[in-house]
């Protein structure tokens, strides 16, 4: 999960880019799932992937506030934004990480990967979360 979350990001990046980042792939997710999930399906999957990686990551468990119909990208935005850089990437990989497993063991690996494919070649080839032409 670190190569694409990487090159999306950038080598400088700080918290505050990354949080848009992060964000910005969580609603490419929620887009690519939705229709075959659910949103309630993409939301449970994501407040589950949160719940074991604060085990990891402790300051993720101030986003999780209990099953949800949507996922709570604002929060996730703001929390991400206030920890270091490394910390911030590390926490992210690990959610993006923990979900992904979740719907490999929900689905399969090969589903898994044909899901979330135009998320992750957004990621890896795709032009930045945030663009700044007019």
């Amino acid at each position: 999960m670190r190569a694409p979350l990487a090159h999306r990001l950038g080598n400088e990046a700080g918290a505050p880019q990354m949080a848009e980042s992060i964000v910005a792939i969580w609603k490419e997710i929620d887009l690519a799932l939705a229709p075959i999930i659910g949103t309630r399906g993409v939301a449970a999957l994501y407040w589950r992937s949160l719940h074991l990686s604060s085990s990891a990551h402790p300051w993720l468990a101030s986003i999780h506030k209990g099953a949800q119909a949507a996922m709570d990208l604002a929060a996730l935005k703001s929390v991400i934004a206030q920890q270091t850089s490394g910390d911030a990437a590390a926490g992210s990989e690990t959610l993006f990480g923990t979900f992904h497993d979740l719907l490999a063991a929900l689905v399969g690996s090969s589903l898994t990967e044909r899901l979330l494919r135009s998320v992750w070649a957004q990621t890896l080839g795709g032009p930045p979360a945030q663009d700044s032409s007019p």
